[in-house]
């Protein structure tokens, strides 16, 4: 299979070659894209070198599947070109999330939804596909009301910029800045840009998306959604309602039998997830599992994955195996 990484010499795009050379998909060419100021340099990807090219090049190259981490306006611009030459593109930018003619999905809840037709899928936001990995088996079972999200993000969710600026304020050195404020010992409750209804893009993709997956506009959802001076991954506190009467322990079973989801809950050996041990991992982990005695139907968990993993790479290139396995592209 011909694949297009488009975006192919930066964080999350780097992160993509590694994983689809892992997982062993079926790539019988490489067509790694950039912008115009990358064509022409080599990256390797399984022992072999390959030159970058450009995006007018890629969609007269032909690949069959095109994974799209280049922003934005780049996916505005080129996915509907890729898509009228019969090119299926996967786009982890916020482009197409909320468009409604385009599928956001999670292959482990949504990906039975996919059909040939669909030329353009959007990859969702990093937070919010660790979240609805663990709300979705939940969501069937018990009917979630509402959700309170607080996320502890990751500055590799700001890209390669933000890296640079955290190890400058390591070692005491100036710098370009990524953020307004010193990142190193600081939390940050601002990401993204603010809206005018006072959240910021970042907390509004959660309630957004998380309605749009689960297909179902009735759960409440909020979101506060902080930056802080961490590397491996995203954190966050979740706050559920149910519809229903629950046990712990079938939550944990719950999770447990979710494929992608590994729980790790003993307060006992003090085992919760850590964003230090997801770091590199593709699982998405749940653990400090407890009711909320506060609310009828009500419990607390933590959620913690590698966002340039599974909140992006990995979920890109699930989406592809889906599509290889079941026959809708190639």
């Amino acid at each position: 299979m011909k694949v297009a990484v488009v975006g192919a010499t930066g964080l999350v795009g780097t992160v993509m070659l590694k994983v689809l050379e892992e997982r062993n998909f079926p790539v019988s060419e490489l067509i790694p894209v950039a912008s115009e100021r990358s064509v022409g340099k080599k990256i390797s990807y399984k022992d072999q070198e390959y030159t970058v090219v450009g995006l007018a090049t890629a969609v007269e190259m032909k690949p069959d599947v095109a994974l799209f981490s280049a922003g934005g306006s780049t996916s505005l611009e080129w996915a509907p070109k890729f898509a009228e030459a019969g090119i299926t593109v996967i786009d982890n930018s916020s482009a197409w999330r909320m468009d409604p003619t385009k599928k956001l999905v999670v292959p482990e809840i949504n990906a039975k939804d996919l059909t040939k037709d669909d030329k353009i899928i959007a990859n969702p936001n990093c937070s919010t596909i660790q979240l609805v990995m663990a709300l979705g088996p939940l969501h069937s079972k018990y009917g979630i009301k509402r959700a309170i999200i607080s996320t502890y993000q990751s500055i590799t969710g700001t890209g390669v910029k933000a890296v640079q600026q955290l190890e400058n304020e390591y070692a005491g050195e100036k710098g370009e800045m990524a953020y307004p404020y010193p990142i190193h010992r600081n939390a940050i409750p601002h990401c993204d840009v603010f809206q005018e209804n006072g959240y910021t893009k970042e907390e509004m993709k959660l309630v957004n998306e998380t309605q749009k997956i689960l297909d179902d506009r009735t759960i409440a959802v909020t979101a506060t959604a902080i930056r802080i001076p961490v590397v491996g991954g995203h954190s966050e506190s979740v706050n559920l309602e149910f519809e229903n009467e629950f046990q712990e322990s079938d939550i944990r079973k719950i999770l447990n039998d979710t494929s992608g989801v590994t729980v790790q809950d003993n307060p006992d050996t003090n085992t919760y997830p850590m964003p230090i041990y997801a770091e590199g991992k593709n699982d998405v982990f749940v653990g400090r599992i407890r009711r909320d005695h506060s609310r009828e139907n009500a419990l607390n968990m933590w959620i913690v994955a590698d966002n340039l993993r599974k909140g992006a790479a990995t979920n890109a290139v699930q989406i592809g195996e889906y599509l290889v396995e079941n026959e809708l592209i190639g």
